[in-house]
């Protein structure tokens, strides 16, 4: 390997390191956004959250794979461009093109790695995280009692206490409305102070309660008028609430599998094979289901010719009395109607199998996509930083970031149409089919040193147009006009 090429791609491969993981942590903080309700106050062990992150940025490394080597290949042809050394390089003979190849074969083997890495890795990673996320969000917040206010996560119970000692475990003035029974009858627990305290295995909350009182009200039966109270007095009493439901358990292994998230393209290909055969069933059934709706309309189509048919018919409801003929007519209605109905509701379910369907496409497009973007904005950030000729921060990120949200706006209104049955799967591929020419424009004009996209050469001709204009305006207000010629003659 020459010392050119070191040179490349040690400003390449940093860039593309650091961008790649403040892409990754800026979806992660989004993700962290999102769903911060759902992690926050519910007493998850670090292990848990610590899982949940990493499978969720497993799940973002095909978006931010294709950024960083935007942003990355705009940085270092943009660095070369404004040191001078992408001039210094031609100078030397070496064509841009040469100077492009070390960053484009690592572009390159990054679309294999992002294809392995979305067909393999991203599946399990997938399956992972959507577990780990339906789990943390069915947990309940933990056990949290506050003084003054009425705590009511405990099915059946509702807890309030006026006072709770350092230690959280002391309470003071604690009033339980127990439910349990139903809502017909309600136990109210009153007592002076108290213990909490929950098992070892976290499943049960123990109350042990001191001098107090237990009311208890039937609302119905057979003393539903005079509602007798009853009221009984303690020293002590042991309450037992079953919170077994606020501990972290895990889902069975099998319960999102199957999911077209969590397949490779081999599962997919027959998945969606599997699946026209069922909405080809789909379409048999409706079929069969419309024929013999029709088989009446049937039969008067394939005795077209018979007009003793339609006669019969017509003498039939004209010499039938009004009320048979408005029976006839509420059954024939009655019999449009359930045609009507059965039409819309195949409609509806061949509807949602085509969108099942399409769905499954969409994810088995994702996959060549995502992968084929790698090195699709290679080709349109390398150039376009030589043309440019700007590195650092700014000029790189704000260029990645429209170009990418072109691409990804693109993407998002093909993967839509495909969904709703627009367009065919190969919708997916409208992003990359727009990119593919401004790519090899900017490719172009990169290698032939086009002063189209230069933005010196847009200043110096803004700056020469300035110059010419003023000086025709200063010569057209010194020039003499007509009458003045002619008074000086």
């Amino acid at each position: 390997m020459k010392k050119l090429d070191k040179l490349i791609l040690k400003s390449f491969l940093g860039p593309l390191l650091l961008t790649f993981t403040i892409a990754v942590f800026v979806l992660l903080m989004q993700f962290v956004w999102k769903y911060i309700d759902d992690l926050v106050g519910k007493g998850l062990e670090f292990s848990i959250i610590a899982q949940l992150l990493l499978y969720a940025s497993a799940t973002f490394v095909p978006m931010a794979l294709p950024i960083a080597v935007l942003f990355a290949s705009i940085m270092t042809m943009g660095n070369f461009g404004e040191k001078y050394e992408l001039i210094a390089i031609k100078a030397g003979g070496i064509s841009l093109r040469r100077v492009m190849m070390p960053m484009a074969l690592v572009a390159l083997l990054l679309t294999f790695i992002a294809f392995y890495f979305a067909n393999n890795v991203l599946p399990v990673a997938m399956y992972k995280y959507r577990t780990t996320l339906y789990d943390v969000q069915r947990k309940k917040p933990a056990v949290s009692i506050r003084p003054s206010e009425y705590y009511d996560e405990i099915d059946g119970y509702v807890i309030r206490v006026n006072g709770k000692d350092p230690d959280g475990r002391t309470l003071r003035d604690i009033i339980i409305y127990d439910h349990s029974e139903g809502i017909n009858r309600t136990n109210i627990i009153v007592a002076d102070h108290g213990y909490m305290q929950s098992t070892p295995d976290d499943h049960y909350l123990v109350f042990t309660l001191k001098n107090g009182y237990t009311y208890s009200e039937p609302q119905d039966g057979e003393y539903n008028e005079t509602r007798p109270l009853t009221s009984i007095g303690f020293d002590e009493q042991v309450l037992t609430f079953d919170i077994s439901s606020f501990a972290f358990s895990k889902s069975d292994d099998q319960f999102f599998a199957g999911h077209y998230q969590m397949l490779n393209v081999v599962q997919l290909d027959s998945m969606v094979g599997a699946l026209e055969d069922q909405l080809d069933f789909r379409y048999g059934e409706f079929q069969k289901m419309m024929v013999n709706r029709m088989r009446v309309y049937q039969y008067y189509q394939e005795h077209a010719d018979d007009s003793a048919a339609y006669l019969d018919v017509a003498k039939l409801v004209a010499d039938t009395t009004v009320e048979a003929r408005n029976r006839y007519y509420e059954q024939a209605r009655m019999q449009l109607q359930g045609s009507l109905n059965d039409v819309q509701m195949y409609q509806a379910m061949i509807d949602s199998d085509k969108e099942y369907i399409n769905r499954h496409y969409i994810e088995l497009m994702r996959k060549f996509t995502l992968s084929v973007a790698c090195l699709l904005l290679f080709l349109i950030g390398a150039p376009f930083g030589s043309i440019v000729r700007k590195g650092g921060l700014g000029m790189p990120l704000v260029a990645s970031v429209i170009f990418f949200v072109m691409y990804y706006v693109i993407g998002m209104i093909s993967e839509k149409s495909v969904r709703e049955s627009a367009m065919g799967p190969v919708g997916m591929w409208v992003s990359t089919f727009v990119f593919i020419p401004i790519g090899a424009l900017l490719t172009w004009q990169a290698t032939t040193d086009s002063s189209l996209f230069d933005l010196h050469t847009w200043k110096r001709w803004l700056r020469i147009k300035e110059k010419v204009k003023s000086g025709s305006e200063s010569k057209d207000t010194h020039s003499p006009t007509e009458e003045e010629d002619v008074k000086g003659e």
